[in-house]
């Protein structure tokens, strides 16, 4: 079961997703936040599996948000949902620590298709998002070939991985190491290449076939 925290200002919205979400047998709702402040102390102490996360909030929005809480150690999936496809929106969401980007104009069932795939850790992200972020990391003037080389063989493995759309536990039982391992491989990796996220990574491996 996938534990799930919304979190929106708009309680109309949080009820709509909530009947939605809870239709299914294998994801459950287990809290509401109106606002960033209140997710934080929310996530803090339910440990959420996943966090659905609207963009445009009063008081804190919802890219401060999720900075504030990888600040805060919490390593829940979060995806944002918002109606905004502003190309610098969703830089600014995968760069604060989103591990994907949907718009609200979803139908329901993709909507739902979008959450299974990211409860088995692939990357929730529209083709059209995907080009955006594949664009802005062919535009930086950073040598990540270069960088790339630094990497162990190990590290590499799991960034192939990580393109692959493989979730850290799968890669963990793929690998025979632990969970807990995978993600200071992940963490040194993200380093080593200078990204924010691992949906960075994962686009620019696929975009320079790292295999």
């Amino acid at each position: 079961m996938t534990r799930i925290m919304l979190v929106d200002d708009h309680p109309m919205m949080r009820r709509g997703m909530r009947q939605l979400i809870e239709m299914q047998d294998d994801l459950q709702v287990i809290a509401e936040a109106g606002s960033g402040e209140e997710a934080l102390t929310i996530a803090a102490s339910l440990e959420p599996d996943m966090i659905l996360m609207d963009l445009n909030m009063k008081g804190m929005n919802g890219i401060q948000t999720i900075e504030a809480l990888r600040n805060n150690g919490i390593t829940a999936c979060i995806l944002m949902i918002t109606v905004s496809d502003n190309d610098e929106d969703v830089i600014a969401a995968l760069r604060a620590g989103a591990d994907g980007y949907l718009l609200k104009d979803l139908e329901p069932e993709e909507l739902i298709s979008a959450l299974l795939q990211a409860e088995r850790g692939q990357l929730v992200l529209s083709p059209q998002l995907t080009r955006i972020l594949a664009s802005t990391l062919r535009e930086e003037k950073i040598d990540r070939r270069g960088l790339a080389a630094e990497l162990t063989a190990r590290e590499r493995q799991i960034l192939a991985m990580i393109a692959a759309s493989s979730s850290n536990k799968l890669i963990a039982r793929e690998l025979g190491i632990t969970e807990a391992t995978v993600k200071v491989h992940v963490k040194n990796l993200l380093k080593k290449l200078n990204f924010h996220s691992r949906v960075e990574a994962a686009v620019w491996a696929v975009s320079n076939h790292i295999s």
